[in-house]
């Protein structure tokens, strides 16, 4: 399952036979262009209209989850990782890549600084969040993580984390 599709610009990393895959978006235009798109690239894959924070799906029903620069749009970070940990299976990842505070005390200030413009600007991304911690906090063992840099990006929005976690014992 993935969070937040958008337009479906992950289809193509997905493999084609061998997995049951279904896309969440919350807003009603983008859910629309993304079935258009699953339609023409991936029949059979389930596009759901659903926030991160209120997941449609039973628990311990899904083997993965991907979020792709969504948990930084999300209203409730803290809700959206506790449904992510709900609906994954034991033994189950969250695998992410998502925008962060960055490392740098004077990046982080300008992030803490425009954040109420780049809000608008970057539709609802708040890049100034400790997405590691909020994971780590949500019950979650990372497993993988590499710190990265978006590429071509106003340097509020370029530092990135890649990775994958598992949800800890309960």
């Amino acid at each position: 399952m993935e969070l937040g599709a958008g337009t479906g610009l992950n289809l193509r990393h997905y493999q084609r036979d061998g997995i049951d895959l279904t896309l969440t978006e919350p807003e009603a235009p983008m859910a629309t262009r993304l079935a258009r798109r699953v339609h023409e690239e991936r029949p059979g894959t389930a596009v759901i209209r659903a926030s991160a924070e209120h997941l449609p799906f039973d628990d311990a029903s899904c083997d993965s989850v991907v979020a792709t620069l969504v948990l930084c749009t999300v209203s409730d970070q803290a809700a959206a990782l506790a449904e992510v940990r709900r609906v994954l299976k034991p033994g189950g990842s969250l695998l992410f890549l998502e925008h962060v505070r960055s490392d740098h005390a004077r990046v982080a200030r300008w992030q803490d600084l425009l954040q109420p413009l780049w809000v608008h600007i970057g539709h609802g991304c708040h890049c100034n969040l400790d997405t590691l911690a909020g994971i780590r906090n949500a019950g979650f063992e990372v497993n993988q993580l590499e710190h990265d840099q978006l590429p071509a990006a106003p340097a509020v929005v370029r530092p990135l984390i890649i990775g994958s976690a598992t949800p800890t014992a309960r």
